[in-house]
């Protein structure tokens, strides 16, 4: 592929830019968000700089591919890191970190409340945008510390790349909203007055949302809110900071995409809503880029050359034989060898020498590779068409997005699994101006 529409993505002065302070990959599910995060965290360590690699995905490749047994909640030391740089790793465990949340905010009487009510529970464990929403706590926490000299962040795997950027406002206006609020009313109003006030109103609300919701959860959230009172402005509040600490220039998003039409699509809408956010794009990563060292030999030659090939070998078949042709005194010709064996008296073997036996220049050697060739012509052509649907798919985000730098990392044959397979990718990352007349 070539890179003409759009400048190379240069990755390494990214990393080594001392105010660089977070990297952002984001992208669509199954485009190597895990695996571009934990390459790059890996080479900025190995250039020197001290890195935590966040992750969300639950599939753990990273623990397997930084050799550590297991990824939690708290940052561990990768071994095996060349150069002077620190590569630390974890991986979000969001319940445990609504927990922690928790119990920075509230006495240990209320925490103890909170982390038993069966609500908080559910919420803490699976409710729509926990999981981006603690993402973005942890990133602040990590960032707070001021421990590291760069995050990187893997962000979680969602049907939209916009999830993570959306749900934890919804997550923060839901807890900061009108229905907890309605539910904290009663105890706010106090007194006498202020209960008769609302004694009709909501008896009929709590009625009508015990029909909806159950009258065991209708209380436990009502518990749970009361529990929760002085806590509900800090999510909002700590989520604005997070945001802003996302579009500050100290921070760079790298957009993740394989070059596939669903996938840079929602690529496309990533950088546009970046834009829209002001938020700063470093690039897009276009990872398992597929290449060929015979570029110059089109699809339509190689199928020329391999339909040719294969019409020669059809015209140079003899006729058939009949059916019993070659049976010879009760035994079967070889017709590979032209002898005959009996295969009840120990006749000539087949491995006895034959002045036309293979590898000799017989016709039959002549004809397999032939059809060896024309097979791998077709291959060839193959190849060559995936490489032109690629370059069409990606020729399209560039024409949109011709502002967009962009870098290719070759397809590679299997799965990465260890730091040796990481430093290659990147590599492959930071060599972009040398491959990008070979891709």
């Amino acid at each position: 592929m070539t890179m003409d529409a759009a400048a190379a993505l240069d990755i390494d002065p990214l990393l080594d830019d001392p105010k660089t302070r977070i990297v952002v990959c984001c992208g669509s599910g199954g485009v190597g968000k895990t695996t571009t995060a934990a390459a790059l965290g890996l080479r900025a360590a190995e250039r020197g700089r001290k890195v935590v690699v966040l992750t969300i995905d639950p599939a753990r490749r990273l623990a397997q591919s930084m050799g550590i047994d297991s990824l939690d909640n708290t940052p561990r030391r990768v071994k095996d890191v060349e150069g002077d740089g620190e590569l630390h790793a974890m991986m979000l465990d969001m319940k445990r970190t609504f927990d922690e949340i928790v119990e920075a905010h509230a006495d240990p009487e209320r925490s103890r409340a909170i982390l038993s009510n069966p609500f908080y529970q559910s919420l803490s464990a699976g409710f729509a945008g926990t999981q981006e929403y603690m993402a973005m706590e942890k990133l602040g926490q990590l960032r707070a510390r001021d421990e590291w000299d760069l995050i990187v962040v893997d962000t979680p795997p969602s049907r939209s790349a916009l999830d993570f950027l959306d749900a934890p406002k919804r997550l923060g206006s839901f807890l900061d909203g009108k229905f907890i609020r309605m539910l904290m009313a009663p105890a706010k109003m106090g007194g006498r007055a202020g209960m008769k006030f609302l004694n009709v109103g909501m008896s009929m609300m709590t009625g009508t949302l015990g029909k909806l919701l159950g009258g065991q959860l209708l209380r436990d959230v009502q518990t749970f809110v009361a529990a929760m009172d002085t806590m509900f402005g800090g999510f909002r509040t700590r989520a604005d900071a997070t945001y802003r600490l996302l579009q500050a220039p100290g921070t760079a998003f790298l957009v993740v995409a394989v070059p596939e039409r669903d996938a840079l699509r929602e690529a496309a809408y990533f950088v546009e809503r970046l834009a829209a956010d002001s938020m700063p794009l470093a690039g897009l990563v276009l990872n398992r880029v597929h290449g060929s060292g015979a570029a110059r030999l089109s699809a339509e030659r190689s199928l020329a050359a391999a339909e040719h090939l294969e019409e020669g070998h059809q015209e140079e078949q003899p006729p058939e034989e009949g059916p019993g042709e070659n049976l010879v005194d009760g035994g079967i010709v070889d017709q590979r060898y032209g002898k005959a064996e009996d295969r009840g008296t120990g006749g000539s073997s087949p491995e006895a020498p034959s002045p036309t036996g293979p590898g000799d220049g017989s016709p039959e050697d002549g004809v397999s590779v032939d059809r060896l060739t024309a097979g791998l012509l077709r291959l060839h052509a193959e190849r060559m068409q995936v490489l032109a649907r690629e370059q069409r798919t990606r020729d399209r985000f560039t024409a949109l997005h011709p502002e967009v730098p962009v870098a290719e990392v070759a397809a590679l044959p299997g799965d990465v699994h260890d730091l040796a397979g990481l430093r290659a990718i990147g590599e492959r990352l930071a060599a972009q101006e040398e491959s990008a007349g070979a891709l």
